[in-house]
């Protein structure tokens, strides 16, 4: 006699993974439960890319405000109101979450709002109500949180990426500690908001992982827009006269309103129950997972920033589509990880797709690389001190385009439509027989015609 489950699929998380795969599951008549602790949505809709896309654009008008006088626009003095754009924001997220659970009402998903924890390959508890859930499968996609790292004595005075949206007034002066994408998105916010923003990195440069040149055109960029102290760490902080004072590991101090520890994140798995199963995470404390997102344990599945392969929302969403179809519609999927367009949201923006130019070279040995730096358009008239930087790498016994670089405005817009291209396999000669779309910064894409000489098809090694 066949076992009876209770739902076919049981979703531990309401992100963007959890959510997607729970609806595609029921679209193929699966019974799906959900359970969420917070608020439906995750990371990226409650208290990431969502709200704080919406400041960027806050931040942003400061330099259109300037940039308008070159224009013939005379502007009275703008003022800045932290609660207004709060408010909006928040409302914006509200909505966005009522969307997220319409949605999954109207899939036919069961929707919890507790904590769940996993009991055995089958079975899951609610933390709340102590309900137990029989389920033919698991899906865990619980995400991720973000971490004080290294610990440092004080730390408790900081604040991450989660406690900002609670502010409730923009700090008079901040001090951002990191290097990566939740940093370097902040601390272009506050700066442009007003905040007097120190941007404090262990590095010699920026964002780690990406093309060396674009690193250096945002550390230059960022050097403008606020103090930037690269290849310093925090040693610890202290209360004083209702500031927090930061001391560094060379003896020297910082004072700051509100300091943002944005160093890092790993995965939610601390009590989750994997031990139970047999599931062992790895050294980030991530879910090892398959190619198909599943775990060594057959009934249970893991996706999106709690598996630690690529940590960004329409990655998670679309393994989590990919599990569905593979495990409820009978249409195998898995996600390829190696392409994928990026974007972050600095001032001035940075897209990416395909490889960075070392590891092109390391990877294909001989590459041409194309290259154009130049003042934008709007900045012969607003005045402003602007670069736009592209790059095209091209792998010479293809013709391959393996890797686009944009640093400048619209940089994400710019990438995603790039992103099609190299994705299809795209060729510089399907690049040159394109049409430029003049006057615009993007032609420079399929005008470029001979390579940068000092980087020219230099052999791996």
């Amino acid at each position: 006699m066949s076992e009876t489950y209770d739902v076919d699929l049981f979703v531990i998380g309401g992100g963007s993974g959890g959510v997607r795969a729970a609806r595609i599951a029921a679209g193929h008549g699966a019974r799906v439960t959900l359970a969420e602790e917070y608020r439906v949505g995750g990371t990226c809709v409650i208290r990431g890319c969502v709200p704080k896309k919406l400041m960027v654009y806050a931040g942003r008008f400061r330099d259109e405000f300037e940039d308008a006088k070159g224009f013939g626009w005379t502007l009275d003095t703008p003022r800045f109101d932290w609660g207004v754009l709060k408010h909006g924001r928040d409302a914006e997220v509200a909505r966005l979450e009522g969307i997220y659970d319409a949605n999954l009402t109207r899939a036919g998903v069961a929707v919890v709002p507790q904590r769940a924890v996993i009991e055995d390959a089958h079975t899951v508890r609610l933390v709340g109500s102590g309900e137990r859930v029989r389920a033919r499968v698991i899906l865990v996609a619980v995400g991720a949180h973000p971490v004080k790292e290294p610990a440092i004595p004080g730390a408790n005075l900081a604040i991450t990426s989660n406690e900002v949206f609670a502010l409730e007034s923009l700090p008079e002066r901040i001090l951002v500690v990191g290097g990566g994408y939740i940093a370097v998105e902040f601390a272009g916010v506050f700066a442009s908001l007003g905040s007097r923003t120190t941007l404090l990195h262990r590095g010699d440069r920026l964002l780690r992982g990406f093309d060396d040149e674009i690193r250096d055109a945002l550390g230059d960029a960022y050097a403008r827009r606020m103090t930037l102290r690269l290849g310093r760490t925090v040693h610890k902080l202290e209360r004083g006269d209702g500031a927090v004072v930061a001391t560094l590991d060379d003896g020297g101090t910082i004072t700051a309103d509100q300091v943002l520890m944005a160093t890092g994140r790993r995965p939610n798995v601390a009590g989750l129950g994997l031990d139970r199963v047999g599931i062992e995470t790895d050294a980030a404390g991530a879910i090892p997972v398959d190619a198909y997102s599943q775990t060594v344990v057959p009934s249970i599945y893991a996706v999106g920033d709690v598996t630690n392969r690529a940590n960004l929302t329409p990655i998670a969403i679309r393994e989590g589509h990919a599990f569905a179809d593979t495990v409820f519609g009978g249409k195998p999927a898995c996600v390829d990880h190696r392409l994928i367009p990026t974007a972050v949201f600095s001032t001035p923006e940075i897209g990416v797709v395909g490889h960075n130019e070392d590891v092109a070279r390391a990877t294909f040995g001989r590459i041409d690389v194309y290259k154009a730096r130049f003042r934008p358009m709007k900045a012969t008239l607003s005045g402003r001190d602007e670069t736009i930087l592209m790059k095209v790498l091209v792998d010479c016994a293809t013709d391959r385009v393996v890797g686009v670089h944009v640093f400048g405005h619209d940089a994400g817009e710019i990438i995603q439509a790039v992103g099609i291209a190299v994705t299809m396999g795209a060729t510089k000669a399907d690049f040159d027989r394109t049409i430029a779309v003049h006057p615009t910064a993007s032609e420079e894409l399929v005008t470029l015609r001979v390579p940068a000489v000092t980087k020219h098809s230099v052999a791996a090694g």
